[in-house]
């Protein structure tokens, strides 16, 4: 691995004692996990690796990847535990039990103000068919590829308001400066 990244104004030098650290998941509170759990599987193919109930803290998490051939998943739950913990890309879906019930209740999506957390990406083959999936599933577009002053990215909506940026990797090489 010969790249080391780009550098900037306040990057460091990588402390040795940071080797094997990776980014394993980005947490998003949900409403209703049975609402967010059909859009996640259906609309981007991911699915459950592991569901783990807090009963003394009233809440469940969802952690949800989108698996590729040769992922070699176990069956036993603690193994797929430990599995789930040491992936990259996973998406954690955090469910405090009773919010499903409370019809005006939503979470802050980070894009209305103030603004803080902005959005959650995926990468597709093929944006275009991306798009037509969407539109075949009801989804909610922020903004479709086409339109804007960033052209070839879509974003959409999730049941919770969050935002999906949604990326064809070919077209990102033109990006930026």
């Amino acid at each position: 691995m010969a790249f080391q990244g780009e550098q900037h104004p306040g990057v460091k030098t990588s402390p040795a004692q940071t080797q094997g650290f990776r980014l394993n998941h980005t947490m998003l509170r949900i409403k209703d996990p049975e609402r967010s759990l059909a859009f996640y599987s259906q609309v981007f193919g991911m699915q459950v690796m592991r569901r783990l109930d807090f009963d003394e803290m009233n809440f469940s998490l969802y952690f949800l990847a989108k698996l590729e051939a040769g992922d070699d998943v176990p069956d036993d739950t603690q193994l797929r535990t430990v599995w789930t913990s040491s992936q990259k890309g996973l998406l954690e879906l955090t469910h405090n039990w009773g919010t499903e019930d409370e019809e005006n209740f939503a979470y802050h999506d980070g894009n209305a103000e103030p603004q803080g957390f902005g959005h959650i990406c995926f990468s597709v083959p093929h944006l275009e068919g991306a798009q037509a999936w969407f539109d075949e599933h009801d989804v909610t577009f922020v903004k479709r590829a086409d339109q804007g002053k960033m052209k070839d990215v879509i974003f959409v909506k999730d049941p919770d308001g969050y935002w999906i940026e949604v990326i064809q990797a070919d077209r990102m090489a033109a990006m930026g400066d």
